[in-house]
């Protein structure tokens, strides 16, 4: 039976990033694997396909809590091997699967982890990003504008496909602020968790990737860890996504990328001072907590 990883994160936070990377450990031909057929698919927690075919039970015909009180067992079947529809078109399963996750870290409405706890994976990669970074990125993605994303980072009721008048391709996924989400990982003690900062992952992508895989139990080797690193470029993957579509996309995307600028510190010229400030004032806290600097404004104030 394989290893089960989450790879947690609040969206736009290099969580794909790290999975194309990861994927890339097994590309071939001297080429980057396709973005589009990852040879390493775990898929996406919030999925709705498995919990259909798992549980035989049609999901467009239940509410949210209702989902929820079931989705442990999703995750435990899953975690012991049982197979969904992904799983049954590929020859060999990876050593170590990982599953790509936006939930906070939450109890059902019955008072179980939602993913299972130690049932529903053996660790998580925790992969947080400057919320300054986040912003911009998150409102390219939601097409709106800057302030609207801050607004729904900085909501604690915040969710993903969480409306109950319409039937999304996901299941709901609770978003409760960037802060919130990152302490409901950072904070429960069912399993272990490994930390990454995007802002790390730039500047040394082979060595975060090498702990990160040690970590996780998923053995490569320093030519593989250097193919994955050169084939996962940022400009490889937003070419591909050019020339073909990126199916992970939320919908069409008409004039924006999913793959935008992939750059860190590029909130210095995409905020103006008071959305930065409206960030900082509702995150202060978890940005120190995570080695982010604060503005000189901010800072003074929070010392203060």
């Amino acid at each position: 039976m394989n290893r089960t990883i989450w790879l947690a994160s609040y969206p736009k936070s290099g969580n794909t990033w790290m999975r194309m990377l990861i994927a890339n450990l097994s590309a071939v031909d001297g080429k980057p694997v396709d973005i589009n057929d990852l040879p390493e698919r775990g898929g996406i927690a919030s999925a709705r396909a498995p919990f259909d075919h798992l549980l035989l039970i049609d999901s467009g015909l239940m509410t949210h809590d209702e989902i929820d009180r079931l989705r442990p067992r999703v995750y435990e079947q899953l975690a012991r091997g049982a197979q969904d529809d992904e799983y049954d078109r590929l020859e060999a399963e990876p050593p170590v699967r990982f599953v790509k996750v936006h939930d906070a870290y939450t109890l059902t409405p019955d008072g179980e982890p939602l993913l299972a706890g130690a049932r529903g994976a053996e660790g998580a990669i925790v992969i947080v990003r400057d919320p300054r970074d986040v912003a911009p990125s998150l409102a390219n993605h939601n097409r709106t504008g800057v302030d609207e994303a801050i607004a729904f980072m900085n909501d604690r009721n915040a969710g993903f496909c969480a409306r109950a008048t319409r039937q999304h391709n996901q299941l709901r996924q609770q978003l409760p602020g960037w802060s919130g989400h990152i302490a409901s990982w950072l904070d429960q003690s069912d399993i272990p968790v490994h930390l990454v900062r995007y802002e790390d992952m730039k500047t040394d992508t082979a060595g975060i990737l090498r702990r990160t895989l040690a970590f996780a139990g998923r053995d490569a080797t320093e030519e593989e860890i250097q193919r994955a690193v050169a084939f996962a470029d940022f400009a490889q993957l937003k070419e591909q996504e050019i020339e073909k579509g990126f199916r992970e996309a939320p919908r069409p995307r008409a004039g924006g990328n999913f793959f935008r600028r992939g750059e860190a510190g590029a909130w210095r010229d995409e905020l103006t001072a008071e959305q930065v400030a409206r960030i900082e004032a509702e995150h202060a806290a978890m940005m120190l907590r995570l080695g982010y600097e604060l503005s000189t404004a901010t800072r003074l104030a929070h010392v203060g």
